[in-house]
């Protein structure tokens, strides 16, 4: 049965599975070794049955296992020639790429990918939208705001992982230093509850599901908050589309479609 679902979200660390009945992939790799094969055990799974690892970008919060992982394990990682470039500068190593072009479809198994660019401080920084047996799965995070291009590959999605990471006014309160905050809060930063609330109005139909409200900053966003902005923005659509909080410290609820 077709699974989806976040093993982990947020600065700590973010990968998330995505399974079809013959093919398993990680999205990103954040965790340590031993973090991803307990919370693939809380599925009934193990790390032997992942056929491949697909990174978003070279942040080490995503990428921070794949140093360890890439030396126990004979996995290839998928990625854009610049992400995969920025992978090695920060690894030192070569694991073993398969290349994608950001924009342009491709297939994996039976996992149908495509690629598009956001806004967010890296070399080539991209999101997804996936395809399972006619099923379309929004994947967006890491990105200071939705672009048209963004809005467009976002419509009509079954099911979303969209980023909800931080409260403005909890941005400026924190006692982070100033160039902090302006690279969240800036065009290349990180989406904000009223953003991904306006953003859900915006692209929601009557297809949409499940909205799963990802990379939740842990400092300056207030999970209660996040899910009643989101919640306020849909709110003549609530008994139609659950919308749910992606866990830090946890696997979130598994989506089995």
């Amino acid at each position: 049965m077709p699974l989806f679902c976040p093993l982990a979200s947020g600065s700590k660390g973010n990968s998330l599975l995505l399974a079809s009945r013959t093919t398993k992939v990680l999205i990103d790799a954040g965790l340590s070794v031993k973090q991803l094969k307990e919370r693939l055990g809380e599925l009934g799974l193990t790390l032997d049955e992942i056929d491949a690892i697909v990174i978003t970008h070279e942040h080490s919060d995503h990428i921070r296992g794949l140093e360890v992982l890439c030396k126990q394990q004979s996995i290839p990682i998928l990625a854009n020639r610049d992400t995969a470039q920025g992978i090695c500068q920060t690894l030192a190593m070569q694991p073993k790429f398969k290349i994608f072009s950001t924009g342009e479809r491709f297939t994996f198994g039976d996992i149908d990918f495509h690629p598009f660019s956001v806004q967010h401080d890296t070399m080539d920084p991209v999101a997804f939208v996936a395809f399972i047996e006619g099923v379309k799965i929004g994947i967006c995070t890491d990105l200071g705001f939705a672009t048209t291009l963004v809005k467009s590959h976002l419509q009509h999605c079954d099911y979303l992982y969209i980023e909800s990471n931080h409260e403005p006014s909890m941005v400026h309160a924190c006692s982070r230093p100033l160039t902090y905050k302006q690279r969240v809060l800036g065009r290349q930063g990180h989406l904000s509850n009223q953003s991904c609330a306006e953003l859900l109005k915006e692209i929601y139909h009557q297809g949409l599901k499940k909205i799963y409200l990802a990379h939740l900053s842990e400092e300056c966003n207030n999970p209660e908050v996040a899910l009643k902005k989101s919640q306020e923005s849909l709110r003549d659509h609530l008994e139609k589309v659950s919308i749910t909080i992606a866990h830090q410290e946890k696997i979130s609820e598994p989506l089995y479609f």
